[in-house]
Protein backbone atom coordinates (compact mmCIF):
# COMPACT_ATOMS: atom_id res chain seq x y z
CA UNK A 1 0.00 0.00 0.00
CA UNK A 2 1.03 3.18 -0.64
CA UNK A 3 0.37 5.81 2.03
CA UNK A 4 0.16 9.27 2.28
CA UNK A 5 1.31 11.35 5.90
CA UNK A 6 -1.89 11.34 6.98
CA UNK A 7 -2.42 7.21 6.23
CA UNK A 8 1.26 6.79 7.58
CA UNK A 9 0.78 9.16 10.77
CA UNK A 10 -2.32 6.80 11.52
CA UNK A 11 -0.64 3.63 11.14
CA UNK A 12 1.85 5.02 13.55
CA UNK A 13 -0.99 6.05 16.24
CA UNK A 14 -2.16 2.16 15.60
CA UNK A 15 0.89 0.56 16.16
CA UNK A 16 1.77 2.95 19.94
CA UNK A 17 -1.85 2.56 20.84
CA UNK A 18 -3.44 -0.78 19.31
CA UNK A 19 -6.68 -0.26 20.99
CA UNK A 20 -7.45 2.82 18.89
CA UNK A 21 -8.14 0.43 16.15
CA UNK A 22 -11.49 -2.02 16.08
CA UNK A 23 -10.59 -5.42 17.62
CA UNK A 24 -11.68 -6.64 14.15
CA UNK A 25 -8.80 -4.90 12.50
CA UNK A 26 -5.81 -5.66 15.37
CA UNK A 27 -6.53 -9.28 14.80
CA UNK A 28 -6.17 -9.44 11.19
CA UNK A 29 -3.93 -12.61 10.54
CA UNK A 30 -0.19 -11.78 9.77
CA UNK A 31 0.44 -14.84 7.42
CA UNK A 32 -1.68 -17.15 5.41
CA UNK A 33 -1.06 -19.80 8.35
CA UNK A 34 -3.18 -17.42 10.72
CA UNK A 35 -6.03 -17.43 8.26
CA UNK A 36 -9.41 -18.82 9.73
CA UNK A 37 -10.94 -20.83 7.17
CA UNK A 38 -11.18 -21.26 4.01
CA UNK A 39 -8.85 -24.28 3.93
CA UNK A 40 -8.90 -24.97 0.30
CA UNK A 41 -7.81 -22.03 -0.78
CA UNK A 42 -4.10 -22.11 1.31
CA UNK A 43 -2.91 -25.56 0.15
CA UNK A 44 1.04 -25.52 -1.22
CA UNK A 45 0.83 -24.11 -4.59
CA UNK A 46 -2.21 -22.34 -4.73
CA UNK A 47 -2.59 -18.85 -6.17
CA UNK A 48 -2.65 -17.20 -3.04
CA UNK A 49 0.44 -18.82 -1.92
CA UNK A 50 2.29 -18.11 -4.91
CA UNK A 51 0.75 -14.01 -4.60
CA UNK A 52 2.98 -13.81 -1.12
CA UNK A 53 6.11 -14.94 -2.48
CA UNK A 54 5.95 -18.88 -1.51
CA UNK A 55 6.67 -20.12 -4.72
CA UNK A 56 9.38 -19.84 -7.30
CA UNK A 57 9.59 -20.61 -11.12
CA UNK A 58 8.71 -19.07 -14.50
CA UNK A 59 5.06 -19.05 -13.78
CA UNK A 60 3.87 -16.01 -12.12
CA UNK A 61 1.51 -15.20 -9.91
CA UNK A 62 -2.44 -15.05 -11.33
CA UNK A 63 -4.45 -12.45 -10.87
CA UNK A 64 -7.80 -13.39 -8.90
CA UNK A 65 -11.46 -12.58 -7.73
CA UNK A 66 -12.40 -13.70 -3.93
CA UNK A 67 -15.82 -14.19 -4.18
CA UNK A 68 -18.26 -15.02 -1.12
CA UNK A 69 -19.88 -13.63 1.45
CA UNK A 70 -19.58 -11.13 3.71
CA UNK A 71 -17.22 -11.84 6.46
CA UNK A 72 -15.77 -14.67 5.09
CA UNK A 73 -12.05 -13.14 4.94
CA UNK A 74 -11.70 -11.10 1.31
CA UNK A 75 -10.14 -8.10 2.99
CA UNK A 76 -7.89 -10.38 4.96
CA UNK A 77 -6.64 -12.27 2.60
CA UNK A 78 -5.65 -9.32 0.52
CA UNK A 79 -3.96 -7.87 3.81
CA UNK A 80 -1.92 -10.44 4.39
CA UNK A 81 -0.57 -10.32 0.80
CA UNK A 82 -0.32 -6.50 1.27
CA UNK A 83 2.12 -7.04 4.46
CA UNK A 84 3.55 -10.44 3.14
CA UNK A 85 4.70 -9.58 -0.32
CA UNK A 86 7.15 -8.30 -1.80
CA UNK A 87 5.45 -6.40 -4.58
CA UNK A 88 4.52 -2.77 -4.28
CA UNK A 89 0.59 -2.94 -2.77
CA UNK A 90 -2.18 -0.54 -3.99
CA UNK A 91 -6.03 -0.67 -2.25
CA UNK A 92 -8.33 0.80 -3.95
CA UNK A 93 -12.64 0.57 -2.85
CA UNK A 94 -15.20 0.11 -6.07
CA UNK A 95 -17.00 2.42 -3.94
CA UNK A 96 -15.00 5.37 -4.21
CA UNK A 97 -13.32 4.75 -7.05
CA UNK A 98 -13.23 5.58 -10.54
CA UNK A 99 -11.49 5.09 -14.35
CA UNK A 100 -9.14 8.37 -13.51
CA UNK A 101 -7.77 6.18 -10.15
CA UNK A 102 -7.10 2.87 -11.74
CA UNK A 103 -5.31 4.40 -14.72
CA UNK A 104 -3.01 6.49 -12.12
CA UNK A 105 -2.60 3.29 -10.60
CA UNK A 106 -1.67 1.20 -13.72
CA UNK A 107 0.27 4.31 -14.98
CA UNK A 108 2.52 4.15 -11.49
CA UNK A 109 2.93 -0.02 -12.04
CA UNK A 110 4.42 0.69 -14.98
CA UNK A 111 6.76 2.93 -13.86
CA UNK A 112 7.90 0.91 -11.12
CA UNK A 113 8.07 -1.88 -13.07
CA UNK A 114 10.37 0.10 -15.98
CA UNK A 115 12.08 1.80 -13.19
CA UNK A 116 13.11 -0.58 -10.35
CA UNK A 117 11.82 -3.86 -11.36
CA UNK A 118 8.60 -3.48 -8.51
CA UNK A 119 5.86 -5.53 -9.43
CA UNK A 120 2.16 -4.15 -8.20
CA UNK A 121 -0.66 -5.87 -6.76
CA UNK A 122 -3.85 -3.98 -6.86
CA UNK A 123 -6.72 -4.75 -4.25
CA UNK A 124 -9.90 -3.70 -5.57
CA UNK A 125 -12.77 -3.92 -3.29
CA UNK A 126 -16.54 -4.35 -3.97
CA UNK A 127 -15.60 -4.69 -8.05
CA UNK A 128 -19.48 -5.93 -9.06
CA UNK A 129 -19.69 -2.02 -7.94
CA UNK A 130 -17.80 -1.01 -11.38
CA UNK A 131 -19.58 -0.46 -14.14
CA UNK A 132 -18.73 -2.19 -17.73
CA UNK A 133 -16.34 0.56 -18.73
CA UNK A 134 -14.55 0.90 -15.11
CA UNK A 135 -14.03 -2.75 -15.32
CA UNK A 136 -12.71 -2.45 -19.12
CA UNK A 137 -9.46 -0.30 -18.17
CA UNK A 138 -8.62 -3.01 -15.83
CA UNK A 139 -7.79 -5.41 -18.72
CA UNK A 140 -4.87 -4.30 -20.36
CA UNK A 141 -2.85 -3.98 -16.93
CA UNK A 142 -4.26 -7.39 -16.06
CA UNK A 143 -3.77 -8.98 -18.92
CA UNK A 144 0.09 -7.61 -19.70
CA UNK A 145 0.59 -8.53 -15.89
CA UNK A 146 1.45 -4.45 -15.43
CA UNK A 147 -0.57 -5.38 -12.08
CA UNK A 148 -1.92 -8.16 -10.28
CA UNK A 149 -5.25 -7.92 -9.40
CA UNK A 150 -6.54 -9.27 -6.11
CA UNK A 151 -10.56 -8.47 -6.41
CA UNK A 152 -12.98 -8.96 -3.86
CA UNK A 153 -16.66 -9.20 -4.04
CA UNK A 154 -19.71 -10.69 -2.60
CA UNK A 155 -21.90 -10.54 -5.66
CA UNK A 156 -22.12 -13.59 -8.18
CA UNK A 157 -19.19 -12.94 -10.33
CA UNK A 158 -20.94 -14.37 -13.20
CA UNK A 159 -23.34 -11.60 -13.52
CA UNK A 160 -21.21 -9.01 -12.01
CA UNK A 161 -18.02 -8.80 -13.88
CA UNK A 162 -16.84 -9.31 -16.66
CA UNK A 163 -16.37 -11.99 -19.15
CA UNK A 164 -12.93 -10.90 -19.93
CA UNK A 165 -11.85 -9.94 -16.86
CA UNK A 166 -12.99 -13.31 -15.60
CA UNK A 167 -11.04 -15.11 -18.16
CA UNK A 168 -7.66 -13.40 -17.45
CA UNK A 169 -8.31 -13.97 -13.52
CA UNK A 170 -8.88 -17.36 -11.54
CA UNK A 171 -12.50 -17.08 -9.63
CA UNK A 172 -11.59 -18.35 -5.77
CA UNK A 173 -14.64 -19.05 -4.03
CA UNK A 174 -14.57 -18.35 -0.01
CA UNK A 175 -17.14 -20.85 2.14
CA UNK A 176 -19.05 -19.17 4.98
CA UNK A 177 -16.96 -19.59 8.63
CA UNK A 178 -18.21 -22.54 10.53
CA UNK A 179 -19.13 -22.03 14.00
CA UNK A 180 -15.52 -23.62 15.09
CA UNK A 181 -14.09 -21.05 12.66
CA UNK A 182 -14.97 -18.31 14.57
CA UNK A 183 -14.90 -19.79 17.89
CA UNK A 184 -11.20 -20.16 17.49
CA UNK A 185 -11.20 -16.56 16.43
CA UNK A 186 -12.87 -15.60 19.35
CA UNK A 187 -10.62 -17.64 21.89
CA UNK A 188 -7.83 -15.69 20.11
CA UNK A 189 -8.93 -12.56 20.15
CA UNK A 190 -9.75 -12.98 24.33
CA UNK A 191 -6.20 -13.77 25.11
CA UNK A 192 -3.63 -12.59 22.67
CA UNK A 193 -1.73 -9.35 23.44
CA UNK A 194 -3.10 -7.82 20.31
CA UNK A 195 -6.72 -8.58 21.44
CA UNK A 196 -7.86 -8.36 24.90
CA UNK A 197 -5.44 -9.77 26.68
CA UNK A 198 -7.03 -11.67 28.75
CA UNK A 199 -8.92 -8.90 30.36
CA UNK A 200 -12.75 -10.89 30.38
CA UNK A 201 -13.52 -14.42 30.21
CA UNK A 202 -16.57 -15.45 27.82
CA UNK A 203 -18.87 -18.46 29.69
CA UNK A 204 -19.98 -21.34 27.48
CA UNK A 205 -23.09 -19.79 27.53
CA UNK A 206 -22.39 -16.51 26.30
CA UNK A 207 -20.39 -17.62 23.92
CA UNK A 208 -22.76 -19.90 22.39
CA UNK A 209 -24.73 -16.27 21.88
CA UNK A 210 -22.33 -14.87 20.07
CA UNK A 211 -21.30 -17.45 17.52
CA UNK A 212 -25.44 -17.15 16.99
CA UNK A 213 -25.02 -13.52 16.10
CA UNK A 214 -22.17 -13.92 14.40
CA UNK A 215 -23.64 -16.07 11.75
CA UNK A 216 -20.59 -17.26 10.13
CA UNK A 217 -19.24 -13.44 9.81
CA UNK A 218 -16.25 -13.34 11.36
CA UNK A 219 -16.48 -9.01 11.54
CA UNK A 220 -19.16 -9.38 13.15
CA UNK A 221 -18.54 -11.58 16.09
CA UNK A 222 -15.69 -10.09 16.97
CA UNK A 223 -17.41 -6.51 16.89
CA UNK A 224 -19.87 -7.79 19.07
CA UNK A 225 -17.42 -9.33 21.27
CA UNK A 226 -15.48 -6.27 21.93
CA UNK A 227 -18.71 -4.10 22.86
CA UNK A 228 -19.74 -6.78 25.54
CA UNK A 229 -16.22 -6.68 26.49
CA UNK A 230 -16.08 -3.29 27.00
CA UNK A 231 -19.38 -3.42 28.60
CA UNK A 232 -18.17 -5.80 31.27
CA UNK A 233 -15.28 -4.22 32.16
CA UNK A 234 -17.36 -0.61 32.81
CA UNK A 235 -19.54 -2.47 35.47
CA UNK A 236 -15.82 -4.10 37.03
CA UNK A 237 -16.47 -8.18 36.00
CA UNK A 238 -14.09 -10.02 34.39
CA UNK A 239 -16.46 -12.11 32.42
CA UNK A 240 -18.80 -11.27 29.49
CA UNK A 241 -22.51 -12.11 31.07
CA UNK A 242 -25.18 -13.33 28.96
CA UNK A 243 -27.34 -10.50 29.60
CA UNK A 244 -24.46 -8.17 29.32
CA UNK A 245 -23.86 -9.39 25.91
CA UNK A 246 -27.77 -9.13 24.84
CA UNK A 247 -27.72 -5.53 26.18
CA UNK A 248 -24.96 -4.55 23.74
CA UNK A 249 -25.89 -6.39 20.65
CA UNK A 250 -29.66 -5.59 21.69
CA UNK A 251 -30.71 -8.90 20.59
CA UNK A 252 -32.04 -11.61 23.11
CA UNK A 253 -30.70 -14.95 23.47
CA UNK A 254 -33.08 -17.29 21.98
CA UNK A 255 -32.90 -20.65 23.72
CA UNK A 256 -32.74 -23.33 21.30
CA UNK A 257 -29.92 -26.09 21.19
CA UNK A 258 -29.34 -27.06 17.40
CA UNK A 259 -27.71 -30.41 18.46
CA UNK A 260 -30.45 -30.93 21.48
CA UNK A 261 -33.96 -31.29 22.42
CA UNK A 262 -34.51 -27.76 21.48
CA UNK A 263 -33.66 -28.36 18.00
CA UNK A 264 -36.22 -31.01 17.30
CA UNK A 265 -38.68 -29.69 19.24
CA UNK A 266 -38.91 -26.19 17.51
CA UNK A 267 -38.61 -28.13 14.23
CA UNK A 268 -41.80 -30.38 15.34
CA UNK A 269 -43.71 -27.60 16.26
CA UNK A 270 -43.12 -26.02 12.71
CA UNK A 271 -43.91 -28.77 10.64
CA UNK A 272 -47.40 -29.53 13.01
CA UNK A 273 -48.29 -25.66 12.47
CA UNK A 274 -48.12 -26.29 9.09
CA UNK A 275 -50.17 -29.49 8.84
CA UNK A 276 -52.59 -27.83 11.28
CA UNK A 277 -52.93 -24.19 8.91
CA UNK A 278 -51.93 -22.11 11.66
CA UNK A 279 -50.25 -19.19 9.29
CA UNK A 280 -48.70 -17.31 12.50
CA UNK A 281 -47.39 -19.98 14.45
CA UNK A 282 -45.86 -21.34 11.47
CA UNK A 283 -43.81 -18.32 11.12
CA UNK A 284 -43.33 -17.93 14.61
CA UNK A 285 -41.21 -20.86 14.94
CA UNK A 286 -39.61 -20.16 11.57
CA UNK A 287 -38.72 -16.89 13.39
CA UNK A 288 -37.26 -18.87 16.57
CA UNK A 289 -35.36 -21.25 14.02
CA UNK A 290 -33.61 -18.42 11.74
CA UNK A 291 -32.90 -15.79 15.11
CA UNK A 292 -31.05 -19.50 16.44
CA UNK A 293 -29.02 -19.65 13.92
CA UNK A 294 -30.20 -22.64 11.96
CA UNK A 295 -28.84 -24.04 9.23
CA UNK A 296 -31.44 -22.80 6.44
CA UNK A 297 -30.65 -25.99 4.28
CA UNK A 298 -32.12 -28.45 7.71
CA UNK A 299 -35.55 -25.77 7.25
CA UNK A 300 -35.89 -25.88 3.77
CA UNK A 301 -35.66 -30.23 3.68
CA UNK A 302 -38.36 -30.00 6.15
CA UNK A 303 -40.74 -27.85 3.98
CA UNK A 304 -40.08 -30.15 1.38
CA UNK A 305 -41.17 -32.77 3.22
CA UNK A 306 -43.97 -31.12 5.02
CA UNK A 307 -45.30 -30.47 0.88
CA UNK A 308 -45.15 -34.20 0.06
CA UNK A 309 -46.01 -35.58 3.71
CA UNK A 310 -49.32 -33.16 4.27
CA UNK A 311 -50.46 -31.75 1.10
CA UNK A 312 -49.24 -33.82 -1.41
CA UNK A 313 -51.73 -33.77 -4.30
CA UNK A 314 -54.13 -30.94 -2.64
CA UNK A 315 -51.67 -28.28 -3.72
CA UNK A 316 -50.12 -30.15 -6.44
CA UNK A 317 -47.82 -26.36 -6.76
CA UNK A 318 -46.50 -27.22 -3.52
CA UNK A 319 -43.91 -29.62 -3.73
CA UNK A 320 -42.15 -27.00 -6.72
CA UNK A 321 -42.61 -23.71 -4.88
CA UNK A 322 -40.79 -25.76 -1.63
CA UNK A 323 -38.01 -26.85 -4.35
CA UNK A 324 -37.41 -23.93 -5.51
CA UNK A 325 -37.14 -22.48 -2.13
CA UNK A 326 -34.24 -25.09 -1.14
CA UNK A 327 -32.54 -24.50 -4.17
CA UNK A 328 -32.66 -20.56 -3.45
CA UNK A 329 -31.96 -20.69 0.03
CA UNK A 330 -28.56 -22.86 -1.25
CA UNK A 331 -27.72 -20.03 -3.51
CA UNK A 332 -27.90 -16.86 -1.50
CA UNK A 333 -27.83 -18.14 2.37
CA UNK A 334 -28.68 -16.01 5.11
CA UNK A 335 -29.93 -13.27 5.79
CA UNK A 336 -32.10 -12.86 2.29
CA UNK A 337 -32.84 -16.64 2.44
CA UNK A 338 -35.61 -15.85 5.31
CA UNK A 339 -37.49 -13.73 2.95
CA UNK A 340 -37.19 -17.48 0.59
CA UNK A 341 -38.41 -19.71 3.55
CA UNK A 342 -41.08 -17.42 5.04
CA UNK A 343 -42.46 -17.78 1.48
CA UNK A 344 -42.65 -21.27 1.29
CA UNK A 345 -43.92 -21.44 4.89
CA UNK A 346 -46.74 -19.24 4.36
CA UNK A 347 -47.46 -21.33 0.83
CA UNK A 348 -47.06 -24.47 2.46
CA UNK A 349 -49.55 -23.61 6.08
CA UNK A 350 -52.47 -21.88 3.84
CA UNK A 351 -52.64 -25.04 1.26
CA UNK A 352 -55.09 -27.54 1.20
CA UNK A 353 -54.03 -30.44 2.98
CA UNK A 354 -53.87 -34.21 2.32
CA UNK A 355 -51.74 -37.22 3.45
CA UNK A 356 -52.93 -39.51 0.89
CA UNK A 357 -49.32 -39.78 -0.84
CA UNK A 358 -48.05 -40.75 2.55
CA UNK A 359 -50.36 -42.84 3.75
CA UNK A 360 -50.52 -44.51 -0.01
CA UNK A 361 -46.86 -45.13 -0.08
CA UNK A 362 -47.37 -46.14 3.54
CA UNK A 363 -49.98 -49.19 3.18
CA UNK A 364 -47.85 -50.37 -0.27
CA UNK A 365 -44.56 -50.43 1.40
CA UNK A 366 -46.47 -52.34 4.39
CA UNK A 367 -47.90 -54.96 2.15
CA UNK A 368 -44.14 -55.40 0.60
CA UNK A 369 -42.44 -56.06 3.68
CA UNK A 370 -44.97 -58.59 4.69
CA UNK A 371 -43.86 -60.20 1.59
CA UNK A 372 -47.01 -59.49 -0.34
CA UNK A 373 -45.63 -59.30 -3.88
CA UNK A 374 -45.74 -62.18 -6.30
CA UNK A 375 -44.68 -62.54 -10.11
CA UNK A 376 -44.72 -59.98 -12.39
CA UNK A 377 -47.96 -60.74 -15.02
CA UNK A 378 -46.80 -62.14 -17.86
CA UNK A 379 -47.83 -59.62 -20.32
CA UNK A 380 -46.32 -56.88 -18.91
CA UNK A 381 -42.52 -58.34 -18.55
CA UNK A 382 -39.96 -56.98 -20.64
CA UNK A 383 -40.15 -58.14 -24.02
CA UNK A 384 -37.44 -56.72 -26.10
CA UNK A 385 -34.58 -58.90 -25.56
CA UNK A 386 -34.10 -62.03 -28.33
CA UNK A 387 -36.19 -65.07 -27.31
CA UNK A 388 -38.47 -63.22 -24.64
CA UNK A 389 -41.46 -64.02 -26.56
CA UNK A 390 -40.88 -67.53 -26.56
CA UNK A 391 -41.26 -68.00 -23.06
CA UNK A 392 -44.53 -65.81 -23.03
CA UNK A 393 -43.47 -62.01 -21.86
CA UNK A 394 -45.07 -59.65 -23.29
CA UNK A 395 -48.42 -61.79 -25.31
CA UNK A 396 -51.33 -60.35 -24.66
CA UNK A 397 -50.17 -56.80 -23.40
CA UNK A 398 -52.73 -54.20 -24.39
CA UNK A 399 -51.00 -50.57 -25.82
CA UNK A 400 -53.17 -48.09 -24.27
CA UNK A 401 -52.64 -45.79 -26.57
CA UNK A 402 -54.26 -48.13 -29.42
CA UNK A 403 -57.67 -47.46 -27.81
CA UNK A 404 -59.76 -44.27 -28.30
CA UNK A 405 -60.40 -44.02 -24.07
CA UNK A 406 -56.41 -44.62 -23.67
CA UNK A 407 -56.63 -46.78 -20.96
CA UNK A 408 -56.92 -51.16 -20.90
CA UNK A 409 -58.77 -52.65 -19.11
CA UNK A 410 -56.12 -55.12 -18.14
CA UNK A 411 -54.45 -56.40 -14.95
CA UNK A 412 -51.29 -54.64 -13.80
CA UNK A 413 -50.90 -56.36 -10.37
CA UNK A 414 -49.64 -59.35 -9.80
CA UNK A 415 -52.41 -61.69 -8.21
CA UNK A 416 -51.66 -61.49 -4.84
CA UNK A 417 -52.47 -57.80 -5.10
CA UNK A 418 -55.37 -58.23 -7.77
CA UNK A 419 -57.92 -55.38 -6.27
CA UNK A 420 -55.41 -53.90 -3.56
CA UNK A 421 -55.87 -49.98 -3.12
CA UNK A 422 -53.34 -48.08 -1.93
CA UNK A 423 -54.32 -44.24 -3.03
CA UNK A 424 -57.41 -42.69 -1.20
CA UNK A 425 -57.47 -39.01 -2.45
CA UNK A 426 -59.34 -36.53 -0.14
CA UNK A 427 -61.76 -34.02 -1.83
CA UNK A 428 -59.27 -30.97 -0.69
CA UNK A 429 -58.07 -28.68 -3.28
CA UNK A 430 -56.82 -29.87 -6.77
CA UNK A 431 -56.95 -33.35 -5.33
CA UNK A 432 -60.78 -33.54 -5.50
CA UNK A 433 -60.11 -34.12 -9.87
CA UNK A 434 -57.56 -36.84 -8.41
CA UNK A 435 -60.60 -38.63 -6.65
CA UNK A 436 -62.62 -38.04 -9.66
CA UNK A 437 -59.90 -39.48 -12.35
CA UNK A 438 -58.68 -42.62 -9.89
CA UNK A 439 -62.79 -43.25 -9.57
CA UNK A 440 -63.32 -43.37 -13.25
CA UNK A 441 -59.61 -45.22 -13.72
CA UNK A 442 -60.45 -47.83 -11.55
CA UNK A 443 -63.64 -48.81 -13.09
CA UNK A 444 -62.61 -49.07 -16.45
CA UNK A 445 -59.64 -50.85 -15.52
CA UNK A 446 -62.02 -53.67 -14.64
CA UNK A 447 -61.28 -53.73 -11.10
CA UNK A 448 -63.24 -55.15 -7.94
CA UNK A 449 -63.48 -53.49 -4.83
CA UNK A 450 -61.41 -55.51 -2.27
Amino acid sequence: MEPDLFTAAAEERQEKEPSSSPLAVRMRPRTLDEVVGQQHLLKPGSPLRRLVGEASGPAGASSVILWGPPGTGKTTLAYVVSKATDARFVELSAITAGVKEVRAVIDGARRASGGYGKETVLFLDEIHRFSKAQQDSLLPAVENRWVTLIAATTENPYFSVISPLLSRSLLLTLEPLTDDDIKGLVQRALTDERGLKGAVALPEETESHLLRIAGGDARRALTALEAAAGAALDKGETEIGLTTLEETVDRAAVKYDRDGDQHYDVASALIKSIRGSDVDAALHYLARMIEAGEDPRFIARRLMISASEDIGLADPNALPIAVAAAQAVAMIGFPEAALTLSHATIALALAPKSNAATTAIGAALEDVRKGLAGSVPAHLRDSHYKGATKIGHGQGYVYPHDLSEGIAAQQYAPDALKNREYYTPTRHGAEARYADAVEWTRKNLGRKRS
